[in-house]
């Protein structure tokens, strides 16, 4: 079974695209792999997780919250901080 959410309103954000049933990768243990994809406009983010169909989306979901979270921040993270 695969998920695949709904399209965002917004480009700029990033969403969870899909998540779905993958092989393990080389040299780990067999079980329930899935493959995630993340994306925001033409830029993806790919990840594999051992675990659940409902375990890996909700990481997913949980590393798309973070990542807009960090993306919605004034400034630049690599920006020279101001000095007092």
């Amino acid at each position: 079974m695969n998920i695949e959410p709904e399209n965002p309103m917004f480009d700029d954000k990033y969403h969870v695209v899909t998540v779905e049933k993958s092989e393990p990768p080389q040299g780990m243990e067999a079980g329930d792999w899935y493959r995630y994809v993340i994306g925001q406009g033409s830029s993806k983010i790919e990840g594999v997780k051992l675990g659940t169909l409902q375990a890996v989306t909700d990481h997913a979901h949980t590393m798309v919250e973070d990542l807009n979270t960090r993306a919605n921040r004034s400034g630049s993270f690599y920006a020279p901080r101001k000095r007092k």
